[in-house]
């Protein structure tokens, strides 16, 4: 079956991959005067979440010691701030960048300036992140195979939307559970696309859309208010906690699974002292009971790596996600 490689690739995440952060010397000395995160999408979806949550636990913990500053860059599912990191802030020591499978996604299928994961420095990863499908809390769609059987009787009929670019991660999503389900031709799945998932939500509850796909992590909080309903979770088994109640896509029949993992890169001219630093930051807190508490409260897997063992991880991302693209005809 198509998209089994994808599986396997999330599967990690759920398994929750430990690695140890191999630095030679303590580079606890290294402090950011300026520390700003950009967040390559409009305010309320996960790149959003990823720099504001990390950007305060860093200072919470005094790994920072001034506020982190974060910016929201949207355009092109992570382009346009790849591009103004590449181009124009390429030494820059205090600049990170939330990243995730969504990047992977876009630099696999070739649509990032230069394309290539090597004009940047991959730095860690703060855990991931498995997908969801909802729809409005007052919806007639209570279950995933009726929101399939709808799109399988005339695909026209539902629209679903997404944070990132079109072939990116949230489509990638709706198009496994879909193929699972046994869709003949994914293609014809109708997804719309928004600078974020913020934004995606909005146009549920506005009513433009039937469906929506994301991750738990920006799903949590319109879950929270009673504006929309999961109807699957994909991961491979119920969440603890908060998202007990949340069915997954297997248990509703739909062997569809999919982890997005959450992580940044830095300019590919920021000094390995700055590097190291940020590396190390970002594992030490990783590693606190507080940082496993967010992950808990928030829905997200364990997923550990750091440095060149995180930039390994990225690259291998991003081959099978080019795999996954050629196979829909995304990319030739």
């Amino acid at each position: 079956m198509a998209f089994n490689f994808i599986r396997t690739a999330v599967a990690l995440a759920g398994l929750g991959l430990a690695a140890t952060p191999a630095l030679a010397e303590s580079h606890g000395g290294f402090m950011p005067q300026n520390p700003e995160c950009i967040a390559p999408a409009n305010p309320g979806g996960g790149w959003d979440f990823t720099c504001r949550q990390v950007g305060k636990s860093l200072q919470d913990q005094g790994l920072i010691d001034s506020t982190m500053q974060v910016v929201n860059l949207a355009g092109g599912g992570g382009g346009v701030a790849f591009a103004e990191v590449v181009n124009k802030r390429g030494d820059e020591n205090d600049l990170i960048v939330a990243a995730s499978s969504a990047t992977a996604t876009r630099l696999a299928q070739g649509a990032f300036p230069g394309n290539s994961m090597d004009q940047v420095r991959w730095l860690a990863s703060i855990g991931a992140d498995y997908g969801v499908i909802a729809v409005a809390a007052d919806s007639e769609v209570q279950t995933l195979p009726e929101l399939l059987d709808q799109i399988k009787a005339d695909p026209t009929s539902v629209s679903v939307a997404g944070g990132s670019a079109v072939g990116g991660w949230d489509h990638l999503k709706v198009l496994i559970a879909a193929d699972a389900y046994g869709i003949d031709d994914v293609r014809s799945v109708k997804y719309i696309a928004f600078d974020g998932g913020g934004e995606a939500v909005t146009q549920l509850l506005a009513g433009s859309v039937q469906a929506f796909t994301g991750d738990i992590s920006e799903a949590k909080g319109f879950v929270d208010s009673g504006d929309i309903r999961v109807i699957a979770v994909l991961a491979p088994e119920r969440l603890p906690g908060d998202f007990a109640d949340l069915p997954t896509a297997r248990e509703q029949g739909v062997d569809a699974v999919g982890a997005n993992w959450r992580g940044f890169y830095g300019p590919a001219g920021m000094s390995d002292e700055a590097y190291n630093g940020w590396v190390e930051k970002i594992a030490t807190l990783y590693a606190s009971d507080e940082w496993k508490e967010i992950m808990a409260n928030n829905g997200l897997a364990p997923l550990d790596l750091q440095g060149a063992e995180f930039e390994a991880f990225v690259a291998n991302s991003v081959k099978q996600i080019q795999d996954i693209s050629r196979e829909i005809g995304i990319i030739k």
